[in-house]
């Protein structure tokens, strides 16, 4: 029997309806406090969701022979069904695809924000290169996190307003990641999807607490982790990462001469860099003394 179920994530809120008991318990253990379910919950009768999603079981022959979960935003289903074993993974990735394709009032950009106290610092960075452990990292010790994934620039400002979701880990950062944080709150581990290996972490209560407080950006940087490489730090001239930023703004087409502007501002008041490491305590000593306390 398919349940509802609603997750309040400032700025947007979701309703879930699933029939896969492990969707479920995966949002409890991620999203704590902020899930709750809906059916039959008289005191929620009133709040009205952002977007509905659905992940539910295939049917018919299929459903016997190789079971399959099915993603669907607002009736829409915008991609093929995958195993059981990758379902909340698959919520997980459609809720950022949801947001992705729907969001105008921010520049969004493909980026890690982490904030101490209300200095914020941009992680943009591709697949492969660490930005999520970095990140993990960070946000277990004594960082805030905003976003892993997304990070939402009001307009015309450098105010980076939070969108607290959980760490996506992928491969070996899985086995690190548990070493590293123990008592860490972690999703079950979605195998052999087109990424790899995949797990979902939630922050720390610091970063749900303060879900709602926006912060203001005073670096960007570009995270690379190497494993053979020591610490090493390039300052990056703003052309540079005006286009690299671009490379990593979702809706930058979208919204056009706003975004234009956006990044413009951001780049032209922040510092920016480039670092390659292999040990995240250095990149935390210099994130905090060469960009936090410059600021």
């Amino acid at each position: 029997m398919p349940a509802s179920y609603f997750i309040d994530l400032h700025p947007f809120s979701f309703s879930v309806n699933t029939d896969l008991p492990q969707v479920a318990q995966n949002l409890a253990t991620i999203y704590g406090e902020r899930f709750k379910k809906t059916v039959d919950t008289v005191d929620t009768v009133d709040e009205v969701a952002d977007y509905e999603l659905s992940v539910q079981k295939s049917s018919g022959l299929r459903s016997f022979i190789r079971p399959q979960a099915r993603f669907f935003c607002d009736q829409l289903e915008p991609f093929k069904p995958l195993s059981f074993q990758k379902a909340y993974a698959f919520l997980e990735w459609g809720m950022n695809w949801t947001v992705a394709g729907n969001e105008v009032q921010h520049v969004i950009i493909h980026s890690a924000v982490l904030a101490k106290g209300n200095k914020a610092i941009l992680f943009p960075a591709p697949p492969g290169s660490g930005k999520s452990t970095l990140t993990a990292y960070l946000a277990h010790n004594g960082w805030r996190l905003l976003s892993d994934e997304m990070a939402l620039i009001i307009p015309n400002s450098k105010t980076v307003v939070p969108f607290v979701r959980p760490i996506c880990l992928k491969n070996q950062s899985i086995d690190i990641a548990k070493k590293l944080f123990p008592e860490g709150k972690f999703s079950d581990i979605a195998r052999d999807t087109h990424k790899g290996d995949v797990i979902h972490l939630s922050p720390p209560e610091l970063s749900w607490q303060n879900r709602t407080e926006t912060a203001e950006l005073v670096g960007v940087v570009f995270p690379n982790y190497r494993v053979d490489q020591d610490l090493q730090i390039y300052q990056l001239d703003k052309t540079q990462a005006f286009m690299q930023l671009v490379d990593n703004a979702i809706n930058y087409s979208v919204l056009g001469g706003q975004a234009f502007n956006t990044l413009t501002h951001v780049i032209e008041g922040v510092q920016t860099f480039e670092i390659f490491h292999n040990d995240l305590q250095q990149v935390a000593e210099f994130l905090e003394q060469e960009i936090i306390g410059n600021a």
